[in-house]
């Protein structure tokens, strides 16, 4: 083979090299931008206060006590949260759908989420007769083994969804009651919508307070919509 008849097969074999290397870097940056996201998100991780503006156009107001509500017919709708949890089953949260679902997302290697795992497990069993379902949301852990020896040590017993890179926080609308650290916890109400949300540590009284408004009968809920 000549020279001249070889040189169109090495441009080639090179074109091809070229459009691999191409298409890694879009895939690079594809997972980067993801990670990016998923970090902005999470940018205040693992602090135990702070809290969240509210009013104006966002649909809710943060009170003094860190904890935003949103009122009856202000709600946004609760993104599909459905996945693997952490000891190998599923969940899928719009199963809840009638119950009120106390979401909260924690880590195992954040101080203030075991601060408040005891007592996310003492409310939980007062209340789980009440039509209330508590689910995690395992964040940022690389693997399950310290999610699982998490939940063994503090006795949780309701499931926790294991999300390692944050992707089910992302599908929470921006400018809605969504959670932006670790720990968060939300109130979806009955009808699968984010009624309430706080971005810190709670002790058992402030969950309980959290909570109350929109247990069992809804009266309180009631009432708190027409403020």
């Amino acid at each position: 083979m000549s020279a001249a008849s070889r040189a169109p097969l090495r441009s080639n074999r090179t074109a091809d090299r070229v459009s691999d290397r191409g298409r890694a870097r879009v895939r690079s940056r594809a997972a980067l931008a993801v990670g990016a996201a998923a970090a902005a998100l999470l940018v205040s991780a693992c602090s135990s206060g702070g809290t969240s503006g509210g009013g104006g156009q966002t649909g809710f107001v943060t009170g003094s006590d860190g904890i935003a509500t949103a009122k009856q017919g202000e709600r946004a709708d609760a993104p599909e949260l459905s996945g693997k949890t952490v000891d190998g089953g599923r969940v899928d949260v719009a199963d809840y759908r009638g119950k009120v679902v106390v979401l909260n997302v924690w880590g195992s290697w954040c101080p203030p989420c075991r601060a408040e795992a005891k007592n996310f497990e003492k409310v939980y069993q007062d209340v789980k007769d009440q039509g209330v379902q508590f689910v995690g949301i395992n964040t940022r852990d690389t693997s399950t083994g310290p999610a699982r020896a998490f939940e063994k040590d503090y006795g949780l017993t309701y499931p926790s969804l294991y999300d390692p890179t944050g992707k089910l926080m992302l599908r929470f609308e921006k400018g809605t009651l969504n959670p932006q650290a670790v720990p968060s916890t939300l109130v979806i109400d009955k009808d699968g919508k984010v009624a309430a949300r706080t971005l810190q540590a709670l002790s058992e009284e402030k969950l309980r307070k959290m909570l109350a408004p929109y247990l069992a009968d809804g009266s309180a809920d009631s009432a708190a919509s027409e403020k």
